[in-house]
This record gives C-alpha cells, structure tokens and sequence, in this order.
C-alpha cells in the first residue's frame, strides 16, 4: 500500500513538474495585447479561408469544358483587375465573386451545368446596376469577344459602385 502511495505521490510531482515547465516566465500579457493575438489570429484565419476559396475557383474554373473554361478565365480576369475587392468563391459550385459582408455580387454559369447553349453572367442584390425601374441582371454567353469584355468590365465597375 505504501508503494502505491509512492507511485501516486510520484505522479503527482511529475505533474506539478511538468505544469511549472509549461508555464510562462516573466510577466503575464495584457488584455490589450491578448486581443492583438486574437486579432491577428482572425485576420491569419480569414487569410487562409480567401486562399482555399480562390484556389477552389480557379481549381473549377480549370476542370471546365470548352467554351466556358475560356468564358470563365477571361471573366475571372476582368473582375479580379477591376473590382479586386470582389473575393472569389464558390456559389452552387460555378465561379462567383463576393462583397466584403460575403454576400455574392456575379457569378458565371457553365453551359454544361444545364446542357444549356450558352453560359450565363448573374448579378445578385448587391450589384449596384439599378437604371430606373427595371435593368437586366443577367447575361447569356456563347464567346467572349473584346467588345463583350469591355461591356463585363464596366457591368463590374457599375456593380461595385465605382
């Protein structure tokens, strides 16, 4: 019985040991700077989120058949240079672009995802593309031409409020 005290009263020791190694030394953080950590924490979070979100868009936009693989680039192109606060996401599994609230703005539309005969270009609620009582929100796209990249890019800046 007094062997099993020992072994008991050992493991103890080697707990408190172990406790006072794993402590810090000097003095604690301030709550100022615990909130800093937690700060950067979040932001290192969000970070990595941005980076899988990206990489799932431009891992789809890769798998596309022709011609919405080309569609979906050339488009990718356009909003991230001239609405590079959009953040590229996956929305019903085709390329989209949010807000900062995280609320989608555009997404394309593959063809194939219907065995429809074109593609289509869908602007949400946020999009700022209001002319009066009634504007289209929606585009259908067979070939992206210089011209019709043009009209997405002033679609974009128009979306964002620029």
């Amino acid at each position: 019985m007094a062997a099993a005290e020992d072994r008991a009263g050992d493991g103890v020791s080697r707990n408190n040991e172990r406790m006072a190694q794993t402590k810090k030394s000097g003095p604690e953080s301030t709550a100022e700077e615990r909130a800093a950590a937690r700060q950067r924490a979040k932001e290192l979070k969000a970070q990595e989120a941005a980076a899988a979100a990206l990489k799932s868009v431009l891992d789809k936009i890769a798998s596309l058949d022709e011609p919405d693989k080309m569609n979906a680039e050339r488009i990718h192109a356009i909003v991230t240079g001239v609405a590079p606060s959009l953040a590229p996401k996956l929305l019903y599994g085709s390329p989209a672009y949010a807000n900062a609230d995280g609320k989608p703005v555009l997404f394309y539309q593959e063809r194939a995802r219907f065995k429809a005969r074109y593609g289509n270009l869908a602007f949400f609620g946020p999009a700022q593309l209001d002319d009066g009582t009634m504007w289209p929100t929606s585009y259908a796209i067979t070939e992206l031409s210089s011209a019709d990249e043009k009209v997405i890019a002033e679609l974009v800046r128009k979306a964002i409020g620029d």
